[in-house]
């Protein structure tokens, strides 16, 4: 199926013009040229970030290469890889994938992180790769798991992708706008593995891909069911990351 799909796509980019993601222009690539040097200069991949959770590093920081809240509350997760910042260019291609059902712009959004993150997936340290699963009542309205369509368009050499190992409890209550405590609370025990994925997870390290990460609550959560499970580390590939403080402070009682 993967197989049909790349051909489609690759006589599409022959025969069809397309627009760039980002700009608009009709060109060939899903992402121009322009605007795809302007956002290998300025992503936030480009800048000193907390080599835990992703943020951007104050000065004081940049020796441990973590911010003191992931010092003083280490999350569950041991990395996270974040591709550019949610208010960046390419949050309106992403609002277009997952509120539009433009699936087309998943090719695109793929694209910019296969460029520019192309030395992080020469030699990627893991065994699998999960998606940040929807719900079986969200899929169903959606019609599509966003983190999956962008996930399965990287090319992993070596890593297997598990897009049905990770499940999830369906919530009517939706984070956006919530503070931290209150998305923390929510997303408590919202995820959970299929019995015949934790045998061969046992030791290994997963990579967790997500289209946003905002506060961390949701793939602290996952990491920690992905721990309490036999995995050994999990990374965090995010395409966009919200770098505004968040309104409450991480900094509580560490975890055991």
């Amino acid at each position: 199926m993967q197989f049909l799909e790349n051909i489609f796509q690759s006589i599409c980019a022959r025969l069809l013009p397309t627009a760039c993601i980002i700009c608009d222009e009709f060109q060939k690539d899903p992402v121009c040229q322009n605007c795809m040097q302007s956002l290998q200069e300025n992503a936030l991949c480009n800048y000193e970030c907390c080599h835990q959770c992703g943020l951007p590093l104050q000065q004081f920081e940049m020796l441990e290469r973590r911010c003191d809240a992931c010092i003083q509350n280490p999350p569950y997760f041991d990395e996270t890889i974040c591709l550019d910042r949610y208010d960046g260019v390419l949050q309106n291609a992403l609002h277009q994938l997952k509120y539009q059902k433009r699936i087309a712009f998943a090719h695109g959004l793929a694209n910019a992180w296969n460029s520019i993150m192309f030395e992080e997936l020469k030699n990627p340290q893991a065994n699998y790769l999960i998606p940040v699963p929807l719900s079986t009542e969200k899929l169903c309205m959606r019609g599509f798991n966003q983190s999956w369509e962008l996930a399965r368009r990287i090319p992993c050499a070596g890593i297997q992708k598990l897009p049905f190992a990770l499940k999830r409890h369906h919530h009517n209550e939706q984070q956006a706008g919530s503070s931290l405590n209150m998305r923390q609370t929510k997303v408590r025990n919202t995820f959970y593995l299929d019995q015949n994925a934790i045998g061969f997870l046992q030791n290994k390290s997963v990579i967790v891909f997500d289209d946003v990460m905002t506060s961390g609550s949701t793939l602290d959560e996952i990491a920690r069911i992905l721990k309490d499970n036999g995995v050994s580390r999990v990374i965090n590939w995010v395409l966009l990351r919200t770098t505004k403080p968040i309104p409450e402070s991480r900094m509580q009682t560490p975890h055991v």
